[in-house]
């Protein structure tokens, strides 16, 4: 049987000959989705070695465990919970404080367990989340600081790391109220901080003026457009407003956002390629090159987007069938027969723009692997 994945992607024109092995690897596999986290987990065959609890593993992880829902391969979830129970103990507690928002992201996979495993522990880990959301620091206007070391700074990246899970908590939970309440705020105030008049967002926002990356004086804003900040809060308005209820106040807000990224976004394409460079609107400057986790967010909303009527036309239908193609001729399989995703910028802060065009072009990087599996599931299946 189709899946109506497929066949709204092959609608769009998206899916139709994407098979694109790199010129000299192994043959490309049927399902790439399975093939990352397959390769991912030989990389890394005991969990602890991914790394400490952090948005990356956790955004991963998310990933792979979207992958499970699709192929029920229990060993995908067995991998989840082996990593996740490296920090919570019998009681359910975890020896964190969460004071950025980045330690919040992997709370995802706390709901994702209690739902399929339902052991209270992780109900009770993620309370610890859920509880420091409420005593948090926010600016004046509500949204929460990137990190409670960055008084009244606001980042694109940030609303990935809270929102999507206190929204889930609090459908989960019956916390909707709060959660509705908090979460569109947050998204309504982070973006009228960033919003710039070109379709794009600023990476980071200081109410204050005096942040480290001397923000302008005028706007609070960060002098550039950083691809994956943009990135992160793309796909975190597709994942408020498919759970929103439809008669939300902010809903109609949201949604204007959307359809403001997606003019960006097809305004800044890379022709040549199908994908987004690294600084987004600055294809000719030199040493700028396009990034492989951003364009998978990128084309994921745009098909998220196209799919529920919040935008609509053949261009971006075009500019999502052409970021699919471009993301998927980054990916390859090596001679080890494990998979290869390029062109990842690791980690990254605020910045001028030869820090951005110097950050390095990672291959298996967490932040790629990730966005892939996210985008790979919406499309290819």
């Amino acid at each position: 049987m189709i899946s109506r994945r497929t066949l709204f992607a092959s609608t769009l024109g998206i899916t139709g000959g994407l098979v694109l092995p790199t010129a000299g690897a192994g043959a490309a596999p049927a399902d790439w989705s399975r093939a990352v986290v397959d390769s991912t987990i030989a990389r890394y065959p005991d969990p602890a070695s991914l790394g400490g609890w952090g948005y990356t593993r956790g955004l991963f992880l998310l990933g792979a465990h979207r992958v499970y829902q699709r192929v029920k391969e229990p060993s995908y979830l067995a991998y989840i919970k082996r990593w996740v129970d490296n920090f919570v103990d019998a009681d359910g507690h975890m020896s964190r404080t969460f004071d950025n928002l980045d330690a919040m992201q992997s709370g995802n996979l706390l709901l994702v367990l209690h739902q399929e495993t339902g052991d209270p522990r992780y109900r009770t880990a993620a309370d610890q989340i859920r509880d420091r959301i409420t005593s948090y620091p926010r600016t004046a206007d509500g949204g929460m600081w990137h990190a409670t070391g960055k008084t009244n700074e606001l980042w694109g990246d940030g609303v990935f790391m809270a929102q999507p899970f206190l929204l889930r908590y609090g459908i989960a939970y019956g916390d909707q109220t709060y959660a509705y309440e908090e979460v569109t705020r947050n998204l309504s105030v982070y973006f009228r901080h960033l919003k710039a008049s070109n379709g794009l967002l600023y990476h980071a926002f200081d109410a204050d003026g005096d942040a480290p990356w001397k923000p302008d004086p005028a706007t609070g804003t960060s002098g550039y457009f950083w691809a994956r900040a943009i990135g992160w809060t793309a796909m975190t308005h597709v994942e408020v407003l498919e759970t929103l209820p439809a008669d939300h106040p902010r809903r109609a807000e949201l949604i204007g956002n959307v359809r403001h990224l997606a003019k960006g976004f097809v305004r800044y394409q890379d022709a040549a390629t199908g994908r987004w460079f690294q600084v987004v609107d600055k294809a000719s400057e030199p040493g700028n090159w396009t990034e492989t986790s951003a364009s998978s967010m990128y084309t994921l909303m745009l098909h998220a987007a196209l799919k529920h009527g919040w935008i609509s036309g053949g261009a971006y239908a075009s500019a999502a069938r052409r970021g699919y193609q471009g993301v998927l001729r980054k990916v390859s399989v090596g001679s080890d027969g494990l998979t290869n995703i390029s062109d990842i910028s690791e980690g990254t802060n605020v910045g001028d723009l030869a820090y951005y065009l110097n950050r390095p072009r990672n291959t298996n990087d967490l932040h790629g692997l990730g966005a892939f599996l996210l985008m790979n599931e919406r499309l290819a299946h």
